[in-house]
């Protein structure tokens, strides 16, 4: 059995995940991802004494390691012992090659996205803290990424809606990842449960240098002057910054949408009036624009809004038209015409 936690830190947790999510219940639990390491140890064990039973614990077994079976049977243990429900996800894919934490991340969500609508789980807590946030602040930052790059990892974010099937009771509701830890650090998550006697075990990827987090984790390791906690602020900010700015381009595409008289098919097209705007909007408009119109033409696979256009506003800024993704754009004054590229001459 482990040691009660401290009163103070159970509130701790529960306003910050009541910040994020609505309190869970008994029928539509908080999930936690656990993978048995220190940090989602410690959100498994807040979590369950912030809300008792009204959570439940999925582990992802990536089957990438010889030890993941154990590990994974090790948090299941724990789950059995304290009455929280536990399932594990095995992999099913092949995640040997180039990219590797990558395509395990979108394997991840992907588990545990679909195991979250069998036990009507709305929302689902991951361990992510403030030194993950630095971690990809700087990251991001040495590639030169904007502000919804170094926003870094979101408090919540959106899995996409989801039916959910019980017994006489439908329901259709948004399913949302949640990071309740953004603001702890993680040697306190690691003192937290070594004082309760919470079982964990240390991923050995977590030293391999062959990572880029484990290096950039080393160098705030060594480097005083770089303050984890001085990092994820200035990602708050970005994330602040991001937020306002999605905002604003929400409102310019109400506002600067306009439909010529005497177009055939105008819903197959956008025409936006970006008179006198700053260019990171039209930017932002341009993107939207080309997904708007793959979207309205069944052009697949769905249109990347972080994808590099700065050829096609350099282009369509000198008066040019230019072509992006199958979209073919074509200024005309103020305005610059989107609709579907026609298809390229064979010789």
């Amino acid at each position: 059995m482990s040691a009660p936690l401290p009163k103070e830190r159970i509130a701790r947790f529960r306003r910050d995940l009541l910040a994020l999510a609505s309190a869970p219940t008994p029928d539509r639990p908080l999930g936690i991802a656990v993978s048995g390491g220190p940090d989602s140890m410690a959100l498994l064990v807040l979590a369950d004494a912030a809300f008792p039973g009204a959570v439940a614990a999925a582990t992802v077994d990536h089957r990438l390691r010889p030890a993941s079976a154990a590990e994974a049977a090790m948090v299941a243990r724990w789950c059995a012992a304290q009455g929280v429900p536990h399932a594990v996800l095995p992999s099913d894919e092949d995640l040997a090659g180039a990219d590797l934490q990558a395509r395990a991340r979108a394997l991840r969500y992907r588990l545990l996205g679909q195991w979250s609508v069998a036990v009507a789980a709305p929302a689902i807590a991951t361990a992510h803290h403030a030194d993950d946030q630095a971690e990809t602040f700087l990251m991001r930052a040495a590639r030169g990424a904007g502000p919804a790059g170094l926003a870094g990892i979101r408090p919540v974010r959106a899995l996409g809606a989801a039916r959910v099937v019980r017994p006489a009771v439908f329901d259709l509701w948004e399913r949302i990842v949640v990071r309740p830890l953004l603001g702890w650090r993680r040697a306190e998550l690691r003192a937290l449960v070594s004082a309760a006697g919470v079982p964990f075990v240390d991923d050995p990827s977590n030293t391999d240098e062959s990572f880029e987090r484990v290096r950039v984790r080393r160098l705030l390791a060594e480097q005083d002057w770089l303050g984890a906690e001085g990092l994820a602020r200035a990602a708050a900010h970005a994330g602040e910054a991001q937020d306002a700015l999605e905002a604003m381009t929400a409102w310019l595409w109400s506002t600067r949408k306009v439909v010529p008289e005497g177009v055939d098919e105008p819903h197959c097209q956008t025409w936006l009036d970006l008179a006198d705007l700053p260019r990171e909007m039209k930017r932002r408009l341009a993107r939207e624009a080309i997904r708007s119109v793959r979207g309205v033409n069944g052009l697949r696979p769905d249109f990347d809004l972080a994808t590099n256009i700065e050829p096609l506003l350099n282009a369509l800024e000198a008066g040019n038209a230019a072509t992006q993704a199958g979209v073919l754009v074509r200024p005309v004054g103020t305005v610059w015409r989107f609709s579907e590229a026609p298809p390229r001459r064979s010789h």
